[in-house]
């Protein structure tokens, strides 16, 4: 049985704005029914919390330093296999809606040399995908909370007027209507709710989102570290609801074609939002920084698979990289890529099959620094590269002590034991650890300094 496979991956979002990860309001029904009647990863983090080094991980199954997409403007590779690439070979139709933001090439916060962020992405950008195409380069650059436009697979460009994500997934559901009925499918609808509008500095919520959420309850970071949330998060939780709504009308949709029962349907974000409450010590200080740092703010994202031979209700408290999902995704279609794609196929953790495997989870930091971290069920330690600049090296030589937390004692991660003694013994642990996985993922020998 070829299962259908639909990828809904949202932008900004925090774990702990889903019900099913405590989320106190009635925010995501749908994602809350799909985790009882799938998998949800309790403890799922992201490899690299910046728009497009996540979404060139997700595409290539390697790391950004080894495609080169180590920041926001650099286009991906045309020689690496993609996960659409992978997908068509093995007989998958494709599509792919929403933001894309792996075309354009350029200076760090400069208009692209090679600018796609408001034209049609060229054919040779796409990834692979050669099908379904509803997308934006930057959708933030041709759209707002309300209103904006994406191109389809014949570069024409379609404009919508509604809430966005609304939109974005209305041209998911003209899918339905053209699709290959012949063929199992992989759609990836990729939002790009509840991320800030860069333009307006500002969450867009739907309309009405400071009244229905007024009465929201941030969470203990954000309370401690003030930032900009106490403004900006009803809105952002708005933002958050929308995305359920949608995620509801998509099922419904697969229900009335007769497609849900065999579709697995992967609900995640690319990495989370500090709210402007960690950075302010890097050269990024004073900018509208939401992410790019090693706490779990920024890292820790929600995660649910439901369908076919994921379901029954399960948590998975082990911790989990999304590096792991093209990996998982082709082994959903059959397709086994072995030491091809970084990870782990993320079934093989719900069924335990491997009592070996290390606990423990690997970040890659640009833009804000160069940074490292590891994150164990107890600590998080992160490492910097003192003097060069995150958004011109893609990694270092040397790098130095940032932070070090002990979630047992400080769950929000607000007293950094870096310079602790107390903590010496473990720090010199999770050194090594950290250097180990520096090797494995970059081939490099890097070294730690106090």
């Amino acid at each position: 049985m070829a299962y259908n496979i639909v990828f809904y991956f949202t932008d900004q979002q925090r774990a702990d704005t889903c019900g099913c990860y405590g989320q106190p309001l009635d925010i995501t029904p749908n994602l809350d029914r799909l985790a009882e009647e799938g998998v949800k990863f309790e403890h799922a983090f992201t490899a690299q919390p910046v728009c497009g080094p996540c979404r060139a991980l997700f595409q290539t199954g390697k790391y950004p330093t080894e495609t080169g997409c180590f920041r926001n403007n650099i286009m991906l590779p045309t020689d690496v296999k993609t996960l659409a690439d992978y997908l068509e070979e093995a007989g998958y139709e494709t599509a792919y809606i929403g933001k894309w933001h792996l075309a354009s090439e350029g200076e760090w916060e400069k208009v692209p040399a090679i600018d796609h962020t408001v034209t049609p992405i060229p054919r040779e950008l796409r990834g692979g995908y050669t099908g379904f195409w509803r997308t934006a380069d930057v959708l933030e650059f041709t759209s707002h909370g309300y209103g904006g436009y994406v191109f389809d697979e014949n570069d024409n460009r379609i404009d919508f007027s509604g809430y966005r994500v609304d939109c974005i997934t209305d041209l998911a559901m003209d899918f339905f209507e053209e699709r290959d009925t012949e063929k199992p499918f992989f759609m990836t609808i990729s939002h790009i709710e509840p991320h800030h509008q860069n333009d307006r500095k500002h969450y867009e919520g739907p309309e009405g989102s400071k009244e229905r959420f007024k009465d929201f309850v941030l969470p203990g970071d954000l309370k401690a570290l003030k930032g900009n949330a106490a403004a900006e998060y009803p809105d952002y939780l708005g933002a958050c609801e929308s995305l359920d709504r949608n995620l509801g009308r998509l099922i419904a949709k697969l229900k009335e074609k007769g497609l849900y029962e065999n579709t697995i349907i992967i609900y995640a974000a690319d990495h989370g939002s500090h709210f402007q409450t960690r950075n302010l010590d890097s050269h990024l200080s004073g900018c509208d920084d939401y992410k790019r740092s090693c706490h779990d703010a920024s890292l820790r994202v929600p995660l649910v698979i439901a369908g076919g031979p994921y379901k029954g209700g399960v948590t998975v408290e082990e911790l989990v990289s999304t590096e792991s999902l093209p990996k998982t995704i082709l082994a959903m279609a059959g397709v086994d890529v072995g030491n091809a794609m970084i990870g782990e196929n993320l079934l093989e953790v719900v069924e335990k099959k491997d009592s070996a495997r290390p606990n423990q989870v690997f970040a890659q930091i640009s833009e804000s620094r160069v940074g490292r971290c590891i994150r164990t069920p107890r600590y998080t330690y992160s490492v910097y590269a003192p003097g060069i600049k995150g958004w011109e090296a893609a990694s270092a030589e040397v790098y130095a002590d940032d932070f070090l937390y002990d979630m047992e004692k400080d769950p929000w991660q607000l007293h950094n034991e870096a310079d602790n003694p107390d903590y010496a013994e473990v720090k010199a642990d999770l050194r090594v650890r950290l250097l180990d996985w520096i090797e494995k993922a970059e081939g490099k020998h890097p070294v730690i300094t106090d």
